[in-house]
């Protein structure tokens, strides 16, 4: 495995009162073996095509010829899209550029997921058509926000460039069948590729919605695809449930919730590349479980950063808090600090230490101070972060928010409350129109 799985943090040895005796925790740990067998089932049949992404690849090698073109097209690529159509391509495409540009000879990827009108003329002004690529995204292919990114974006596109050249600056992601998104890509016949309809666009990372980005940005699609595999084939092949660390995660938040009242979930990565992987995380667990009551809310979060913000309402707050710490072999990297320098400071503590030392320490002494002041911390430690190892994180929290969902008893795949907004929203806009 890519990654280790330790909940001894979250345990009554551990933490006293807030955490979960074996006689606690074992039965609902038991209990997801029902979730278990019906994504066995799932699998099985096709009825839950993304759990057939991991074993796949007769799809990556168009995605990649597509991809190789538009590398040698285009320096920017934007990306429209909110929700599940962008948080995973954003995830995995912080493999590739830590936040100063991309790696050579890839184009920089922008990712536009809001409908701030300052933000996307700042865009429109900073990019060159000429050398820009857009991706536009939507499942269902009416989401109004995409919709409304894409009129604005792609007419100015057609001014510069004229029609005729637009198919090779700009493609759609949209489920099959008539609707909004295949009649704009209509428009200038720009090549349109299907979304599955049966992969909800929150679980659509593994899927074309996050490999081409990845492709695009040189990130190998294969190695994403098996760490998840390998997680997934796991799961799905032990012959317990305690043996699958996505379920013991999903029993950890019912048991938590049930028994002490612990309504928030916490993920905490060390590491700047999985910034975005936290933000990914909480749509997928918020969206997927905030229904009829059930649910706890994900709050993310980045050491070192929420040292100094957050912690001192995580240690001497409400003790309603669950910790996931995401740590990485930092030790002995990054740059040394030379000693004497350091003595001359004052902070000879730091004298021929890394960056990484520093990290490292700061990362165990979170954990460490969670744990004595018992809040439930868990702790998956990463040999390394690489494409697999992403691929292989993604796929432990889908599958940890799906059995999660069977444990509350709600629907993994529905967002009932989302809708209603999305409904009063265009009612909103054609009453303004009227009056």
């Amino acid at each position: 495995m890519y990654y280790t799985h330790d909940i001894s943090g979250c345990r009554t040895a551990a933490i006293g009162a807030r955490g979960l005796t074996d006689t606690a925790l074992e039965p609902v740990v038991a209990r997801t073996e029902g979730g278990l067998a019906a994504l066995r089932a799932a699998q099985a049949d096709g009825t839950l095509p993304l759990l057939r992404l991991p074993g796949r690849r007769d799809d990556l090698g168009a995605l990649e010829r597509l991809a190789d073109g538009w590398r040698g097209r285009f320096d920017t690529v934007v990306i429209l899209g909110t929700g599940g159509s962008s948080l995973g391509g954003q995830a995995l495409y912080a493999l590739a550029d830590y936040g100063f540009g991309p790696a050579a000879g890839t184009p920089r990827l922008v990712f536009m997921d809001n409908i701030d009108p300052d933000g996307f003329s700042a865009l429109a002004s900073a990019v060159d058509p000429a050398k820009t690529g857009v991706i536009v995204i939507s499942k269902s292919g009416g989401t109004a926000e995409t919709l409304t990114q894409a009129m604005t974006l792609l007419p100015a596109f057609a001014a510069t460039l004229g029609d005729a050249a637009m198919a090779r600056h700009a493609l759609a992601i949209t489920e099959p069948g008539d609707n909004p998104l295949r009649r704009l890509a209509a428009r200038w016949d720009l090549p349109v590729l299907d979304h599955d309809p049966g992969v909800g666009g929150r679980y659509a990372a593994l899927s074309l919605v996050g490999m081409l980005p990845a492709l695009i940005a040189g990130i190998d699609a294969t190695a994403i695809r098996e760490g998840a595999a390998a997680v997934l084939d796991n799961a799905l092949g032990a012959a317990l449930p305690a043996d699958v660390p996505p379920a013991v995660g999903a029993a950890l938040s019912l048991a938590l919730l049930r028994d002490n009242g612990v309504g928030t979930t916490v993920m905490l990565p060390y590491l700047d590349r999985l910034r975005r992987f936290a933000a990914w995380h909480g749509q997928l667990w918020a969206e997927s479980l905030g229904k009829g009551g059930a649910g706890t809310t994900p709050v993310d979060a980045l050491g070192a950063v929420d040292q100094h913000s957050q912690l001192q309402l995580w240690l001497d707050g409400p003790a309603d808090k669950m910790f996931t710490v995401l740590t990485g072999p930092q030790g002995g990297t990054g740059a040394r600090v030379d000693a004497e320098f350091a003595a001359a400071l004052g902070v000879d503590y730091l004298g021929g230490r890394t960056m990484g030392d520093l990290m490292a320490a700061e990362q165990q002494a979170t954990i460490d101070t969670l744990v004595a002041n018992g809040r439930p911390t868990r702790v998956m430690a990463l040999e390394r972060l690489d494409a697999a190892t992403l691929g292989a994180l993604m796929m432990h929290f889908m599958l940890e928010t799906m059995l999660a969902a069977h444990l509350f008893e709600v629907d993994a795949f529905d967002q009932p409350a989302v809708e209603q907004g999305k409904v009063l929203a265009r009612s909103y806009l054609r009453e303004s129109a009227a009056s």
